[in-house]
């Protein structure tokens, strides 16, 4: 019989070796520009037919073998991650039936078949979330799965629009615009916004850090908060025929107040998470501008270097003994010298150090945004998001890697061997992914002329966000900002703009509260004593009135002759 070790490294060769076939299919189909519709009819009774369809282009097979390589990767990390839990082996289904569900989304044309593994991410990720049974994984999973239900009720809708239609197939109605459609990307785009976590919704991706972190590793990097971006990319082209601003306002503000906000957090993960977010926003905004496979590029370019980053702090709290405050780390490069190597790789990848991976996609985006023509407001708010990027990974690198003030020196650090060899691959992914990428998906490069200072504008906003994160690290300035003078600023930047209060106790309490009126009046008023429970009530009754009988039967018998005496003296 199999056990989990066996379990995770044989199902992390399966996907891995899937994933890169699947790689290089998608990479031949875009060569040869060849798309496969493959439809399956697996059920035929009479006249009704069941069918099953798959849409093989480019697109579809390199993101699904990202998403396998990466799985593969994360789950053969978990093989040493997860080697002292009693439900190794449930976990690791888990993440299959994760993995396949993403997959299942991908290759779907069809909201009917797109709704299975929509709704399938969402439950999974309820199950990954609660996965350590906790009162604080209770939460969090529940304000996951309740603001993910908006973006599957919204994917129901549409469903329920295109009855009027001929097919459900949304590849047929990309091609020409009717007036109807914009009711369809109305509802597409809030099932886009739901899922990767975008103003007013994004409260839920810092609370779904509760889960262990392979699985945070991969639902940052190419599976939950990615669905909705993807979704949208494929539906990019009717998005081209309305007005995209306050789709796109939107996006640029969740950009900006995740890249605020993770300026202002101590904890490793949920920096990590709002640095996915303001990606995600800076995703949605070239996406919403009218360039949908740069925003496809950026995603798969993200997807490597921030998988590497969740796994190299999933190593660092491992090291410091479940702890996942910053304050609590400290010149951590001289005990975890390869983890720590691995973190500034995919930190600097994040922040675009010129020939990593996330330069090119998001030296591409700035360009294409600047070549537009948008307005003053979206350009600085792109370059300062740029910056805040730079800030935010600095601070990090300084207070866990050199900041020997906080050192804990009494901690078990080590570095696991199974550990180390899948940050090896993603290293090379975060180092070269971008430049294969470019070279394969833009196979025509684009020449983009602009003046001296506009070119050398996002270096100046790099150095500054650098020196603005390494002063924010310092005590003197850090207890300057962390004061009661600005203690309203900060404290409103650092809680994502009170979103997590807004979304769970302002708009739960009334709905609480209206929900407790209506059981109260409808569930526990008259009819359900009067009907309901009258038959009960009245067998509680008697049995009341036996039992006093029963035990008070000589008072009762004393009481009745006193009182036949006193009527008969009458």
């Amino acid at each position: 019989m199999l056990n989990s070790v066996s379990i995770y490294i044989i199902g992390s060769f399966f996907i891995g070796f899937l994933g890169l076939m699947l790689f290089c299919f998608g990479f031949w189909f875009l060569i040869s520009d060849y798309v496969l519709f493959l439809d399956w009819e697996f059920l035929s009774f009479n006249s009704c037919t069941m069918t099953m369809t798959f849409l093989f282009d480019y697109i579809s097979l390199i993101f699904v073998g990202c998403v396998f390589i990466i799985s593969s990767m994360v789950i053969y990390y978990s093989e040493s991650y997860m080697f002292g839990d009693v439900s190794s082996v449930r976990f690791y289904f888990l993440v299959f039936m994760f993995v396949m569900s993403m997959m299942m989304m991908v290759v779907s044309p069809n909201l009917m078949s797109i709704l299975i593994g929509w709704d399938g991410l969402g439950l999974v990720s309820y199950c990954l979330v609660i996965y350590f049974q906790n009162f604080k994984s209770y939460l969090a999973g529940m304000l996951t799965i309740l603001t993910n239900r908006i973006g599957d009720v919204a994917i129901l809708l549409s469903i329920a629009w295109m009855l009027n239609f001929g097919s459900w197939h949304y590849i047929y109605y990309v091609g020409f615009w009717d007036y109807w459609e914009f009711y369809l990307i109305s509802l597409i785009v809030l099932a886009g916004f739901t899922k990767s976590a975008q103003i007013p919704f994004s409260s839920w991706l810092p609370a779904a850090m509760a889960a262990p972190t392979p699985v945070s590793s991969l639902v940052h990097s190419s599976t939950l908060v990615t669905a909705g971006v993807y979704l949208l990319i494929r539906f990019s082209e009717m998005l081209n025929n309305i007005n995209c601003s306050f789709f796109l306002m939107i996006s640029m503000m969740t950009m900006f107040m995740a890249g605020l906000g993770a300026s202002f957090e101590f904890d490793l993960k949920k920096i990590i998470a709002l640095s996915t977010l303001s990606q995600l926003g800076m995703m949605m905004s070239i996406l919403f501008i009218g360039y949908p496979i740069v925003a496809f590029f950026h995603l798969l370019t993200h997807a490597f270097f921030k998988a590497l980053l969740f796994l190299c702090a999933g190593l660092m709290i491992h090291c410091m003994s479940s702890s996942q405050d910053i304050r609590h780390m400290g010149v951590m490069i001289n005990y975890i010298p390869f983890t720590c190597t691995c973190f500034c790789i995919s930190n600097f990848s994040l922040c675009g150090l010129p020939f990593m991976s996330g330069f090119y996609s998001k030296d591409l985006i700035l360009e294409m945004m600047s070549s537009d023509s948008y307005n003053l407001f979206v350009f600085f708010i792109f370059f300062i998001s740029v910056g805040l990027t730079v800030s935010y990974t600095f601070r990090l690198i300084f207070y866990c890697l050199s900041f020997n003030v906080n050192v804990s020196s009494c901690q078990s650090y080590y570095e696991d061997n199974i550990m180390m060899k899948s940050m090896i691959i993603l290293s090379f992914m975060a180092v070269f992914g971008g430049s294969l990428l470019s070279w394969l998906i833009f196979s025509v490069p684009e020449l983009i002329v602009y003046p001296l200072y506009i070119k050398l504008l996002p270096v100046f906003f790099v150095f500054l966000g650098g020196w603005l994160g390494y002063e924010l690290s310092f005590y003197n300035y850090g207890n300057l900002v962390y004061s009661m003078r600005f203690y309203l600023f900060s404290f409103f930047a650092g809680s994502m703009w009170f979103m997590p209060f807004l979304s769970t106790y302002f708009i739960y309490n009334h709905a609480f509260n209206l929900s407790k009126c209506y059981m109260n009046i409808m569930d526990g008023g008259w009819g359900e004593y009067i009907i309901s429970k009258s038959s009960l009530s009245y067998s509680s009754f008697m049995g009341q009135f036996v039992f006093y009988y029963q035990y008070n039967n000589v008072k009762l018998f004393m009481l009745f002759f006193v009182l036949i005496v006193i009527f008969s003296l009458i």
